[in-house]
């Protein structure tokens, strides 16, 4: 029972590390792309603009790291 446990823990973090790993070069590329608009020769952007940009891609970093949290959230109880 333990060894077939054991294996299936394996199988998930193996799966984990290999989504994660696609997943996170995704996103690399998809900032990479972003960086293009930074050329003032063919965009015109306000310093707000690239403020709401990354303040939406900060909270949205901020949302997804704190599913890797363990902390639970406690329960009210009187």
């Amino acid at each position: 029972m333990q060894e077939r446990q054991q294996r299936a823990r394996e199988r998930k973090a193996e799966a984990f590390k290999r989504l994660a790993s696609q997943r996170t070069n995704a996103v690399l590329e998809k900032l990479r792309i972003l960086g293009n608009c930074a050329n003032r020769n063919l965009y015109d952007y306000t310093d707000e603009d690239v403020r709401r940009v990354f303040r939406v891609i900060e909270t949205e970093v901020r949302r997804t790291r704190t599913k890797f949290s363990d902390t639970k959230k406690e329960r009210f109880q009187l």
